[in-house]
C-alpha cells in the first residue's frame, strides 16, 4: 500500500507527529491528497502543534508578540491563534533556538571535558527562559523607563510583578541564561580592549605591533549609510564598517587584521569601569537584537550604529533585571548571590 492511500485519520496521525513547521509543510507539498487534508480545518491547529514541538513554550514567545504598553506584562494574554500570530511567534522562536547551540560552548567554556548537547528538557528550559528574558527587555527596557525613575518603588514593583509569576526555580533558569548572553555580549560583541588585545595576539603571534585603543567616546554621532533590516528597525552603518558594505564575513576576517582603513584597536570598548558600564546598557537589548548583532554586526561601528537608532535614553542607562531578581529573591527570604553560585555548580538552572 502507499502512503497516499491511506485513510484521511491516519495521515492526519502522521501530520500530528511532525515536530517541525517546516516538516509539516513539507509532507504537505508531497501530493495533492495531502494538500487537501493540510488545507483544511486543520491547517492551524496542525502547523501550531508543530511549531510547539519545535519552539515551545509557545505561550511564552506569544506573551513577547502580543505585548503593549496599554496591558501590565505580568497579565497573561490569550489570543485567538491566527496564521499572522504564528509568522511573529515563529521569527521570535527562531532566534531563541540559535541560544541552544551558544549555551554549551559558554557554560561550559571552562570546564570543556563537561561540554555536552543539551537535552530535549533542557533545551524547552532555555528557550522557556529566553522567552521570559525578552519579554522583561520589551517590558521595562524602553523609553518609559529612565535611569532616573528606575530605582522608584513603585517602578520596581511593577517590574517585580512580572518575576512573582515564576517559582525560584525558574527565574534561576532566566539568570542562568542571562549570564550566558551577558558572556556574549562581553567578548564578542562588545570585547574589552584587553580582549581585542588578546584576541590580536593570538592570531599575530609573531606582530610587534602595538594596538592603539580609543580611550574616549563608545559612542560616536551616527553617520548616514545603510545597514540590513533587523525585526523590526533599520539600522545604519558607521564609518568603521563603511568598507565592507554588505560582507559580513569579510568584515570578520578583517576585524583584526591592520589596514591603511581600519586599525583593530579600535574594535575594543574600554577597560575595566568603562567596558562594565557598557555591557549594563547592551544588557537591555532581548536574545533576538543580541543574536543578531552577534551574527551581523562583527566590527564596532556596526554595533555603534545599532546602538545610536536606540536614542539617547539608551546610554548610561544599565538593564534592571538583576535588581528587580534581587528584590523578588529578599521579598521570599532568598539571597541572589547563592542562587548564582547555585547555578555555577548545576544545583539549579537550565542544566540542572
Amino acid at each position: 500500500m502507499q502512503i497516499e492511500d491511506l485513510a484521511n485519520e491516519l495521515v492526519l496521525h502522521v501530520f500530528q507527529s511532525c515536530t517541525s513547521v517546516e516538516d509539516v509543510l513539507s509532507l504537505a507539498s508531497t501530493s495533492r491528497h495531502f494538500r487537501t487534508i493540510f488545507g483544511a480545518s486543520q491547517r492551524l491547529p496542525l502547523l501550531y502543534q508543530a511549531a510547539e514541538a519545535e519552539y515551545g513554550p509557545l505561550t511564552e514567545a506569544i506573551q513577547i508578540a502580543t505585548h503593549n504598553s496599554s496591558q501590565a506584562a505580568h497579565i497573561v494574554r490569550k489570543v485567538p491563534l491566527s496564521l499572522a500570530l504564528l509568522k511573529q511567534v515563529l521569527k521570535i522562536g527562531a532566534a531563541a533556538k540559535k541560544w541552544e547551540d551558544i549555551y554549551p560552548s559558554k557554560k561550559w567554556k571552562d570546564a570543556f571535558e563537561n561540554r555536552r548537547l543539551l537535552t530535549t528538557e533542557e533545551r524547552y528550559r532555555l528557550r522557556r527562559a529566553i522567552y521570559r528574558l525578552w519579554l522583561y527587555s520589551k517590558a521595562f527596557h524602553n523609553t518609559r523607563y529612565t535611569r532616573l525613575t528606575r530605582t522608584h518603588k513603585h517602578i520596581v514593583l511593577e517590574r517585580a510583578e512580572l518575576l512573582h509569576n515564576w517559582t525560584t526555580p525558574e527565574l534561576a533558569e532566566v539568570e542562568d541564561v542571562r549570564a550566558i548572553i551577558r558572556d556574549v555580549l562581553r567578548n564578542q560583541i562588545c570585547p574589552s580592549n584587553g580582549t581585542i588585545q588578546r584576541k590580536f595576539r593570538k592570531r599575530h603571534p609573531d606582530s610587534e605591533q602595538q594596538l592603539l585603543f580609543n580611550i574616549h567616546l563608545n559612542y560616536p554621532p551616527p553617520v548616514s549609510s545603510t545597514f540590513p533590516q533587523h525585526y523590526y528597525t533599520t539600522h545604519q552603518i558607521s564609518s568603521s564598517a563603511r568598507f565592507f558594505p554588505g560582507d559580513v564575513k569579510s568584515a570578520y576576517s578583517m576585524k583584526y587584521t591592520s589596514t591603511p582603513h581600519h586599525e583593530p584597536g579600535g574594535e575594543g570598548w574600554g577597560d575595566d569601569i568603562p567596558h562594565y558600564y557598557i555591557i549594563e546598557d547592551m544588557a537591555k537589548l532581548d536574545p533576538g537584537q543580541i543574536i543578531w548583532l552577534k551574527e551581523n554586526a562583527p566590527l564596532k561601528g556596526m554595533v555603534e550604529c545599532f546602538v545610536n537608532e536606540m536614542g539617547d535614553s539608551f546610554k548610561n542607562n544599565g538593564e534592571t533585571f538583576g535588581q528587580t531578581l534581587e528584590w523578588v529573591l529578599q521579598e521570599r527570604g532568598e539571597d541572589v548571590e547563592e542562587m548564582r553560585n547555585a547555578i555555577l555548580e548545576e544545583e539549579i538552572g537550565v542544566t540542572c
